[in-house]
């Protein structure tokens, strides 16, 4: 009887030894789901934060290039003696879907004409003695060198389509470059590349 007891007693044993090994090897494959699900999560949140860091810099760029672009304007003209009033009408940047410029490239689409056409329409219908100053600008594909020079012609383009089809007075227009100084998107992407090939236009009284 005392050798069947003590048989018993070492299965009991070493089933109770198994049972917990197997409840071990259990409970810490569970933890290290868990982990990889909180890991995860932690990852995914980490890539939301970045989206928004990224959209409040195009944000705050997208404010910067405004205040500063028609700030500088207003000087530039205001140095050259060339305001009546000394002040800002307004300011349109063209760098909506339809007058974006193509890589590479400062050639007026039809779509951009269009919209063109549009602005001019509003100049037009404003009292006298306004002045504009054309803002070009790049993404930063290519050399500093290269985009300024294309910026400088972006900007040129619509100067001549403006004075060429509805005989606003080239004295009245001048042009910049801003290349690609003053992003308003991420040149990361290639969204934010095409929005930041654009022209703004400053009109100034």
């Amino acid at each position: 009887m005392k050798r069947v007891s003590i048989t018993l007693l070492s299965m009991l044993i070493i089933g109770s030894l198994v049972s917990g090994c197997a409840t071990t090897t259990s409970v810490d494959k569970k933890i290290a789901e868990s982990q990889a699900q909180t890991d995860a999560k932690i990852e995914s949140m980490g890539g939301q934060v970045e989206d928004l860091q990224e959209r409040q810099t195009a944000t705050e760029a997208r404010v910067e290039e405004i205040g500063r672009g028609a700030e500088e304007a207003l000087k530039r003209a205001t140095e050259a003696g060339l305001l009546a009033k000394g002040k800002i009408a307004f300011q349109q940047s063209f760098s909506e879907d339809r007058v974006r410029f193509k890589l590479d490239s400062y050639e007026l689409t039809n779509d951009a004409k269009a919209a063109l056409d549009e602005f001019a329409t509003r100049v037009k219908q404003m009292d006298g003695g306004i002045f504009m100053e054309i803002q070009g600008h790049t993404d930063d594909t290519g050399s500093s060198e290269h985009n300024d020079r294309l910026g400088q012609q972006r900007a040129e383009a619509v100067r001549r389509y403006l004075s060429r089809q509805h005989q606003l007075p080239l004295g009245r227009m001048s042009t910049i470059s801003y290349g690609d100084t003053l992003p308003i998107e991420s040149n990361r992407t290639r969204a934010g590349r095409e929005r930041n090939r654009r022209v703004v236009v400053v009109v100034l009284e």
